[in-house]
């Protein structure tokens, strides 16, 4: 299985290649970006010297334009599409329906993978884009169990991408309106959720309260790790008391489930965190070399230790295990 580590930076793509990665995942520095955060990402410059250093090293680099196009405003999205293959990139990674349909047709060669933004979870979905436009992998939204992740592949004649470690999402990617409702700005459309613009920590009556925007989302006692404020890992006041409804502030660790994933057919495993900075990426990607050689050959792994790097000091293999079911 191939391990697609995250480079919000070019020194994050050098440091990710230097630790052993199997491909970088990185974007343009615009809103064709579904990690559009200021002082991250890279120049037209930056990604060619960036898939430069990679290639020279036997790496992959795969460009990301996983948000939707913006009406009035697709010449954006053709310029990514055009520059990112001039760059050399090795796949560009495409929501939009429209972007795909562009990228196959003005560039044939080039090879394409579904973003995870594009919710394509079933195989008519998947079958759609491949016979569609061509695309080789899909990378699967994170509600899917080992199961279904396996029916998936038997069904379908294209590569499968899954996540395996950092911020886990609990919708169904490119369909979530929560961020949006709350600042204005979307995940699917600006790149953004719960952009830290809009966040803000208040303290009152010794406690720590996480704000979005006009919603409270969270209180924390002093000593409780607390988490960054998104609207569906927030706290909620019900009437049985107050809790996490949809999930709580824990980060996704599927280390324990890489056998299951290689059983299944997955051919990608992927690391979230294009915001994370170099030492995260040393370290995760890393621990997943070293876990990954000792499935190959069938020795114990050694103890991965990334509980430190995880929201709230808490990690779940998420959907991966449906226990509830």
């Amino acid at each position: 299985m191939e391990l697609i580590c995250p480079a919000g930076t070019p020194a994050a793509l050098q440091a990710a290649v230097d630790s052993g990665a199997d491909a970088v995942y990185c974007g343009f520095r615009d809103e064709t970006n579904a990690r559009n955060f200021p002082g991250l990402n890279f120049s037209r410059d930056e990604l060619a010297a960036g898939i430069a250093y990679a290639h020279k090293r036997g790496v992959k680099v795969l460009v990301a334009l996983n948000t939707f196009a913006r009406a009035g405003a697709f010449d954006v999205w053709r310029r990514g599409v055009d520059d990112a293959a001039a760059a050399g990139a090795d796949a560009l990674i495409i929501a939009d329906a429209g972007v795909l349909d562009y990228a196959a047709q003005r560039h044939p060669d080039q090879r394409l993978h579904v973003s995870v933004q594009a919710g394509a979870a079933n195989p008519d979905a998947i079958n759609f884009y491949v016979r569609a436009f061509g695309a080789r992998r899909v990378v699967l939204p994170r509600v899917l169990s080992v199961p279904e992740i396996a029916a998936i592949i038997r069904e379908t004649d294209c590569e499968t991408e899954v996540f395996v470690f950092g911020g886990l999402c609990v919708m169904e990617e490119g369909r979530c309106s929560l961020s949006s409702y709350a600042t204005g700005k979307s995940p699917n459309m600006q790149g953004v959720c719960s952009p830290a613009s809009d966040v803000r920590y208040i303290e009152k009556g010794g406690d720590m309260v996480s704000r979005l925007g006009d919603f409270t989302i969270n209180k924390f006692a002093r000593g409780e790790p607390a988490g960054y404020p998104t609207l569906c890992k927030g706290r909620f006041q019900t009437d049985h008391g107050a809790g996490y409804l949809f999930e709580d502030p824990v980060s996704l660790d599927a280390t324990t489930m890489l056998p299951d994933l290689r059983k299944a057919g997955v051919t990608a495993l992927k690391i979230e965190g294009r915001q994370r900075g170099r030492a995260y990426i040393e370290r995760v990607v890393r621990s997943f070399r070293q876990t990954l050689s000792a499935l190959d050959r069938n020795i114990p792994a050694p103890a991965a230790e990334l509980a430190p790097l995880t929201e709230g000091q808490a990690s779940t293999v998420g959907a991966y295990r449906k226990t509830w079911r």
